[in-house]
């Protein structure tokens, strides 16, 4: 017997199987949680933005449901929300703030936004229809960024010249670069630590090549914790997104203006570019650059010294010139696995070498102390001449990971060899006969160099922020021959001094832990985080019996916060812990005649100093510009500075030593103005209040300075026509005190014309260098310390009116940071 339904009973069943989908659809609906993910990018340059600030709002109350902040890639991930409407709200500090609505989540269990676009807001832009040009700096919550394309001045030159520039950078007649005070801070190229002395490796990177510059005045823990005065990060210019981008730079020097009668004419010139291709899977970056930049000087000392009753004046004049030589090339190659892996490896190889020439007159006038009688008289002629030569090469490797939760894994590996030579020839010579000498000393040294750096770093999305943690392991091995040689007269032979002569071996190791979080809490923004260091030093020397060891063990907490107080206003507050290690050079007790009148050596039981930085700021965005105040302190302990003693009736010993305690008070601001369309304007500022106590040579010797310093940095910027530019910068440093006396103040002003051809591609600046016209001392300083018996001042005169001609020509649109390697161990021992 065949079932028949009855034709009411399958209406009944037709109704029970929609009511139950129904049901069973607002249940899912109800407890299901759906994803929404998005990236946030600059409008112009497509560039990610981290730390923006993604929030999720009910449609219906505005009411918050979530927030997070944006990744370094900057993307964003919700993976907790319930069925609804809602709207998506972007901001971030210079940029338009986003509203995206409606969202709405009902079917969709993964929402995809792509790309969303942040346009910097208008009373940031600077004509952008028109010239395309943006906000030179932007304040974040734990740096201040500043585009290098703004200080045409620097173009030709290196990245120092752009540095100066920046508020709270200065750059004196020596080349020494000083952050808010203080010499002592850490380099990053595209973020990666370099470990490089600071001049160095900032001599070496082409200021064509440089995109942005960013001060981390207080950086977070993520970061290494060496710099005492924070971190200075270089990024380098951009590539395409897909095809070949290419970059060349050009440049001349003029004859100088006064060459100071130096021995040979100043030579500088040099070419730089970078190449960049990305396809498909693969992403190929080439650099190389060449430059020669000589430099003629002057040098005017005095100099006093008691000694044995005797006291000695031996005043002196002469030439002091530089040939500098620095060539490199650097590539770097990514490939993409699939879209959850890559990995990037790249090389560098470099030469830079520098010789310094000081031809001086010395006339010496010798008394008794006690009855001021005249009891000796000598004039002679002094040629001392120093080469330096560095030939550095690495590799480094990295792998990127993507998990299915967006968290990330990076792990980098980087293997750098260098090799150190030179020598100082010093030559004591009859002023009448400079066949006749009368004393000669040949210092000469080499040392290799091998370093190692391994890094994890692994970051998760937790709650409403970002959660990074990481371990580095970093090794550093140099050895060291150096020979200290005195002719012996009328034999041609040279005899070794035992006291200055020996090999040395320095090993430094480093073990680091980090962790950190970010993330914003209604109008707060804030990251916090904590870093552990054990760190071995071991120094040892052949006549050395026991080696000198140094093990420390310290943390290195640090905190950002970055309150909205509407208006335009933000409120900035930070503190952090940093360590500043010594060079092997600041190590080795061996002295090297440096000058006639000087030797120099250093102290291996040296010890780092631990700095800790504390600052508060104020932000506002207005309508003509942008500006910002910032009052900052240093607390300084185991200070190292370069002091005198005397080692003889006309030489001294420059020591590298431990001084004491530093404090520093400081107030910084800086000003974005556009009082026209075709004026731009930017000031910086810095003063501070430094003061050192402590004690010298086993307490001989007692320190107390202090002083009040101040700097200004000032570009103005006039569009004469739509592709002429003019530009003038004024760079002045304070005199300001220092341990054993005090430096001079020191001015430098320059100026640029830009001409512009071929819709951009190619460009021609004249650049006026050091201006003088004969009425500024530019570009020299004096350099003063005393003690209670000696007494020495030297003034560093430099070239002015240095002219300067650079050609640049790229091709293809720039969009991407190119990161090629820098290296990480060799120029900081340079």
């Amino acid at each position: 017997m065949s079932f028949i339904p009855d034709k009411h009973l399958i209406k009944y069943f037709l109704k029970l199987i929609i009511a139950s989908s129904l049901l069973l659809t607002v249940s899912s609906d109800s407890f299901a949680q759906f994803r929404v993910k998005g990236r946030v990018i600059d409008s112009l340059t497509q560039a990610p933005i981290d730390y923006a600030s993604v929030t999720v709002l009910s449609t219906s109350d505005s009411r918050l449901i979530d927030g997070k902040v944006t990744n370094e890639k900057g993307a964003f991930t919700f993976t907790d929300l319930a069925a609804g409407d809602y709207y998506l709200k972007i901001a971030f500090m210079g940029y338009k703030t986003k509203i995206i609505k409606p969202l709405s989540i009902n079917n969709n269990k993964a929402v995809d936004l792509g790309d969303i676009r942040l346009s910097v807001v208008s009373n940031l832009l600077y004509e952008v229809i028109i010239s395309g040009t943006t906000s030179e700096s932007v304040n974040k919550i734990d740096k201040q960024s500043y585009k290098a394309s703004q200080f045409e001045a620097a173009k030709g030159g290196s990245a120092i010249d752009v540095l100066k520039n920046m508020p709270s950078v200065t750059v004196n007649t020596e080349g020494e670069i000083r952050l808010r005070g203080s010499s002592g801070f850490l380099v990053l190229v595209n973020g990666k630590p370099v470990q490089a002395d600071v001049a160095t490796i900032l001599s070496q990177i082409p200021a064509n090549s440089i995109e942005n510059v960013e001060l981390i005045t207080a950086p977070s823990a993520k970061y290494d914790a060496d710099g005492k005065s924070g971190i200075i990060n270089i990024t380098t210019k951009q590539g395409t997104n897909d095809g070949l981008s290419l970059a060349i730079n050009a440049q001349g020097g003029l004859p100088s203006v006064d060459d100071f009668g130096n021995k040979e004419n100043t030579s500088r010139y040099g070419l730089d570019g970078t190449l960049n291709y990305q396809k498909k899977k693969w992403d190929f970056s080439f650099g190389a650059n060449y430059i020669e930049s000589d430099l003629a000087g002057r040098r005017v000392g005095d100099v006093n010294t008691t000694f044995q009753n005797r006291k000695t004046v031996f005043p002196s004049i002469g030439e002091r010139s530089f040939d500098r030589t620095n060539y490199s090339v650097r590539s770097t190659a990514t490939y993409k696995l699939d879209k959850n892996n890559s990995l990037t490896a790249g090389v560098y190889a470099g030469r830079r070498i520098q010789y310094r020439l000081a031809d001086i007159t010395y006339n010496n006038i010798k008394t008794d102390a006690g009855t001021g009688d005249v009891i000796g008289r000598s004039n002679y002629f002094n040629s001392n001449l120093v080469k330096r030569q560095g030939d550095i090469a690495l590799g480094n490797l990295d792998f990127n990971h993507t998990f299915s939760n967006k968290s990330a894994l990076t792990l980098s590996g980087l293997y750098e060899y260098a090799k150190f030579s030179g020598y100082t020839k010093n030559s004591n010579l009859n002023i009448n006969n400079y066949s006749d000498t009368i004393q000669y000393t040949l210092n000469t040294g080499t040392s290799p160099l091998n370093g190692l750096r391994l890094k994890a770093d692994y970051s998760i999305n937790i709650g409403k922020g970002k959660l990074e943690s990481g371990y580095q392991f970093r090794y550093q091995s140099q050895k060291g021959n150096f020979l200290y040689q005195q002719a012996v007269p009328g034999t041609g032979d040279f005899e070794t001094v035992p006291e200055f002569s020996d090999d040395i071996d320095v090993d430094n190791t480093i073990n680091a832990i980090y962790s950190q979080y970010a993330s914003k809490v209604g109008k707060l923004e804030y990251v916090t985080g904590l870093r552990y260091e054990y760190a071995t030093r071991v120094f040892k020397a052949a006549k050395i019996a026991n080696p000198y060891k140094l093990n420390l063990s310290d943390l290195f907490p640090s905190v950002n916060l970055l309150y909205s107080l509407g208006s335009d206003y933000k409120v900035k507050a930070g503190f952090s812990r940093r360590v500043q290690r010594s060079t092997n050079n600041e190590l080795n007790p061996y002295a090297e005649r440096e000058h006639s009148e000087t030797l120099e050596q250093g102290d291996p039981q040296i010890l780092p100093e631990f700095v800790n930085l504390s600052e508060l700021g104020l932000i506002k965005q207005f309508r003509a510009g942008s500006w910002f105040t910032t009052l900052y302190n240093q607390r300084i302990t185991n200070v190292v500075n370069r002091v005198n003693n005397i080692y003889a009736d006309t030489v001294l010993n420059r020591i590298y030593t431990n001084a004491g305690k530093a404090t520093l008070w400081g107030l910084e601001t800086g000003i974005n103005l556009k009082p026209a369309k075709w004026w731009t304007a930017y000031i910086g500022g810095n003063v501070y209040d430094y003061k050192i106590k402590g004690s010298l040579f086993n307490n001989a010797v007692v320190v107390d300075n202090s002083g009040i310093a101040f700097s200004i940095n000032s570009n103005q910027s006039f569009q004469v026509a739509k592709t002429l530019n003019v530009q003038l910068n004024l760079n002045y440093l304070s005199a300001r005190p220092t341990a054993q006396g005090e430096d001079s103040r020191f001015i430098s002003p320059n100026s640029s014309v830009k001409k512009s051809f071929m819709d951009g591609k190619l460009t021609a600046s004249l650049l006026w260098q050091n201006m003088s016209l004969g009425l500024i001392n530019s570009n020299e300083q004096r350099i003063s310390t005393w003690g209670r018996d000696f007494y020495t001042t030297t003034n560093y005169i430099h070239e002015k009116d240095v002219f300067m001609i650079n050609l640049s020509y790229s091709l293809n649109q720039l969009s991407k940071k190119l990161k090629l390697p820098a290296s990480e161990f060799g120029d900081r021992e340079f």
